[in-house]
């Protein structure tokens, strides 16, 4: 559901693994300030595997199928969280995420997406639409890298 990553430019072109000195070598400052901005906007897709499905559903204490038909729509191989009409995600309730503590993974790792690193005027971009680049935790280079390597596939069986 992220406001600041929708608009990035759409790239196939990747460095080779990050091996080259890249734009984050020394890098990356990080902290949530809960703002709720990468929760709202244009539509988007945020994938939930069935395991944090239950989880959410654990959270919520709604029945997994209930979750399901009123929070989520089918994606590719699984779901992805409903939005509101005005593009705001299902789960945010007064600017805040109401399913923070069992949020899906591809939630807890923004802005650490490789769309985002891939290019540094990707990052540049969402650092000017997300207050919480640039302050708190510094995250180095190895550790980006090992959440990148992570990710999931945007499509299945890739």
């Amino acid at each position: 559901m992220c406001n600041t990553s929708r608009k990035i430019m759409k790239t196939d072109e990747r460095p080779a693994d990050f091996e080259t000195p890249c734009f984050f070598e020394a890098g990356l400052q990080f902290e949530c300030t809960g703002c709720g901005r990468c929760c709202t906007g244009e539509p988007g897709s945020i994938y939930v595997s069935p395991g944090e499905i239950d989880r959410i559903a654990a959270l919520t204490g709604m029945p997994r199928p209930a979750l399901v038909s009123e929070h989520l729509r089918p994606y590719k191989d699984s779901y992805s969280i409903r939005e509101r009409p005005n593009g705001d995600c299902h789960f945010l309730l007064d600017n805040r995420c109401s399913i923070y503590a069992a949020r899906p993974r591809q939630c807890s790792t923004f802005p650490f997406w490789l769309r985002i690193l891939s290019v540094e005027a990707n990052w540049r971009y969402t650092a000017s639409r997300c207050p919480g680049i640039g302050r708190g935790r510094l995250f180095t280079k190895q550790q980006i890298l090992e959440i990148i390597s992570d990710e999931r596939p945007c499509t299945p069986g890739s």
